[in-house]
Formats: structure tokens, C-alpha cells, sequence
């Protein structure tokens, strides 16, 4: 039985060195394990209970929703925006965390890695969306983490999957989710 993992990426940028990482990932998903990178975060309508009516929900956030539903684990990339989550990322979260309590998130492991420009990688934005993804109904493994500082120097001319020491940590990140979401389909 194969794992579906779904990575989001919290940047739209072509070029961004987190969706890089999202496809590094792709690259390395250990066998017995499939990461599907979600394309489609910058089509999504801010969230607004007003056009979330059954029947009536827009196109981006179903299409959202239902890879959602049929993941059985979430990886997340989060940059860094002025210290905290990029709204996009917030915003695809938010429309996951709906209906209340029925969410696609439901208690799935979810793991929060990433890279930003300054000496922490990000840590406070990605600190942002374990707290997000939580309360959202994910079951976020705290322990399993990967922030990388320096991002425009260190993948200037370099790919992350490239890069030995961060192909081996998000080898061994992978790994470990993969064998959370294991568990989880399971039971």
C-alpha cells in the first residue's frame, strides 16, 4: 500500500527555493511513498464562509479539498513573510480546516519544513503554521522539523536536491513521515 503525502508550498514564486525543496522532496519520497506537490494555491479565493455553501464551492478550493481528502499526510514548505506565514499559505489552510470538525486535515501527520534568507530559516512562520495546521485538525509531528537558513546564498547555484546535507535531512524527514502515515492508514 503506497502513502500519499501532499506537499503545499506557501510561496507562488516560480523560482522559490521552498518549492524547490517541495520538489526535491517529490525526488526523494521513499519507496512505498508518493508526494504529490499541489499546484494551485494562488487560484484560491481568500477564504469566506459566505461562499462556502454546499453545492456552490468554488473550483480551486474543491479541487483543494478533495487532493486533501485523499492524502494521507501533509508536508508543508513555509517561507518566511515579515516574520510570519505568507497569506496564501494561511488561507489554503483555512479553507482545509472547513466544514468545522469534518476538515481535510483530520488528524492526518502533517510535517512543516522550509528555507528563508535569514540566519533561522524561517522558524518563527513555520512555528506559525504548526500552530495553524493544529488547531485546523492536523496531527502535526513536532519532533520532525527541517528549517534551513540562508536560502539565497546557499541555493544561489545550487538545487536543494543538490545539496548532500539537505538531501539527507529531508531524506530522513521524509522517512519518518512516511512511517507516521503508515501508521495512520493502518489503523
Amino acid at each position: 500500500m503506497s502513502v500519499r503525502i501532499l506537499a503545499l508550498v506557501g510561496s507562488l514564486r516560480a523560482g522559490s527555493h521552498n518549492r524547490q525543496l517541495a520538489e526535491a522532496a517529490v525526488k526523494l519520497a521513499p519507496e512505498g511513498a508518493e508526494v504529490e506537490l499541489f499546484e494551485g494555491l494562488g487560484d484560491l479565493p481568500f477564504y469566506n464562509e459566505d461562499i462556502d455553501v454546499e453545492g456552490s464551492v468554488p473550483a480551486a478550493a474543491a479541487t483543494l479539498r478533495a487532493a486533501a481528502q485523499s492524502a494521507d499526510a501533509f508536508l508543508i514548505f513555509s517561507p518566511e513573510y515579515n516574520g510570519t506565514i505568507p497569506a496564501v499559505l494561511k488561507n489554503a489552510i483555512d479553507w482545509l480546516s472547513r466544514p468545522y470538525g469534518a476538515g481535510a486535515f483530520g488528524g492526518k501527520p502533517v510535517v512543516v519544513a522550509g528555507t528563508a534568507f535569514g540566519q533561522y530559516g524561517g522558524v518563527w512562520a513555520q512555528d506559525e503554521v504548526r500552530k495553524s495546521v493544529g488547531i485546523a485538525g492536523g496531527k502535526v509531528l513536532e519532533d520532525v522539523k527541517l528549517s534551513i537558513p540562508g536560502s539565497l546564498t546557499r541555493f544561489a547555484e545550487t538545487h536543494p536536491s543538490d545539496d548532500t546535507e539537505v538531501a539527507a535531512q529531508l531524506t530522513e524527514l521524509l522517512s519518518r513521515l512516511h512511517g507516521h502515515a503508515g501508521e495512520t492508514v493502518a489503523a
